[in-house]
C-alpha cells in the first residue's frame, strides 16, 4: 500500500475573502425582503435597495450596493432556484453598509475564470474589488452570501452628518 502525498485545501472561494466587523447579523438589525424566484427579482432588489437608502439619506455608496446586489441575487437565484431573501443594515457605529442574501442552498459561491468574450462569471471579483469585505456563511436551511461598503462619517448623505 502507497501513502499518498497529503495536501491542503484551501478554503472555497468567498467563504472569507476578507475579515468581518464584529457585532450581529444584519438580520438581527436591519430590513429584510423575501424576492420570489424570478428574474424580475434581480430589478426589485436593485429598487429595493435604491429606495431604503434613500430613506437612510445615504447617497455615497448607492451605485456600488446597486451593482452588487444585483450580482448577488442574481447568482442566488441562478444556481438555487428558489426564493431569496435580502437584508440590508445600516451600521454607522462601524461605517458600514451590510448586504446579506440568503437562498436555500448550503453550497458556498465559487468564483470562476471568466474569458474575455465571456457574459458572466465576474461578479465574485466584482464583489472582491468594491465591497470592504464579503464572505458567505451556512444557515440551517442553506447560506448567507453578505458583503459590505464602506461609509464615510460626515460624509453628504451619512445619516450622522451635521
Amino acid at each position: 500500500m502507497t501513502n499518498a502525498p497529503t495536501v491542503a485545501l484551501a478554503p472555497p472561494p468567498g467563504t472569507l475573502r476578507r475579515p468581518a466587523r464584529r457585532g450581529a447579523r444584519a438580520a438581527d438589525r436591519g430590513v429584510s425582503w423575501v424576492l420570489p424566484s424570478h428574474p424580475s427579482s434581480v430589478s426589485t432588489a436593485r429598487r429595493l435597495v435604491l429606495s431604503q437608502l434613500a430613506v437612510w439619506a445615504l447617497a455615497g455608496p448607492t451605485d456600488d450596493a446597486e451593482l452588487l446586489v444585483s450580482e448577488v441575487v442574481t447568482n442566488a437565484l441562478r444556481y438555487t432556484g428558489g426564493q431569496v431573501r435580502l437584508t440590508l443594515c445600516l451600521c454607522p457605529a462601524e461605517d458600514a453598509l451590510r448586504c446579506e442574501v440568503e437562498d436555500a442552498d448550503p453550497t458556498p459561491p465559487c468564483a470562476r475564470e471568466a474569458c474575455e468574450d465571456d457574459e458572466g462569471g465576474r461578479g465574485l471579483y466584482m464583489i472582491d474589488l468594491l465591497a470592504r469585505c464579503w464572505g458567505s456563511q451556512r444557515t440551517g436551511s442553506g447560506k448567507t452570501v453578505w458583503f459590505e461598503l464602506h461609509i464615510r462619517p460626515g460624509a453628504e448623505g451619512h445619516p450622522d452628518a451635521p
